[in-house]
């Protein structure tokens, strides 16, 4: 049974910056990818920033975190981090971590929630004014 943890959410003043993370324990099978989503209250899921890595690295970014946001793999295993700086209030929300099995389909799908087979429980980041 696959299951995503993230960790690293909290509070913090407009313009900082916070580090989550999200392991992936057990086994995973095909072509395994992670990305982030996050949703703010009264909103629809979004996304924010998915990785590849079956063949090379690839990593993709929503228009309003590209600059602002990095997203990592660490090389030894399937945990992901999610560099978040220059954070703003309209950055509050619920953090998820997903993960998908059909990582070939990231070129294209990347956005989609409906391509990720694993969620995590969320984590809350909340950017105070």
């Amino acid at each position: 049974q696959v299951r995503l943890v993230e960790s690293g959410g909290g509070l913090v003043q407009t313009g900082g910056s916070l580090r989550l993370s999200c392991a992936t324990s057990g086994r995973t099978y095909g072509s395994y990818a992670m990305a982030w989503f996050r949703q703010a209250s009264g909103k629809e899921r979004e996304f924010v920033s998915a990785i590849t890595w079956s063949v090379g690295t690839s990593t993709y970014y929503a228009n309003s975190m590209k600059g602002r946001f990095t997203i990592s793999r660490d090389n030894a295993g399937n945990t992901v981090h999610l560099q978040m700086n220059s954070l703003e209030p309209g950055d509050t929300a619920v953090y998820y971590c997903a993960g998908t099995e059909r990582g070939y389909f990231m070129e294209t799908g990347h956005s989609s929630p409906t391509l990720y087979d694993y969620w995590g429980q969320g984590t809350q980041v909340t950017v105070s004014s």
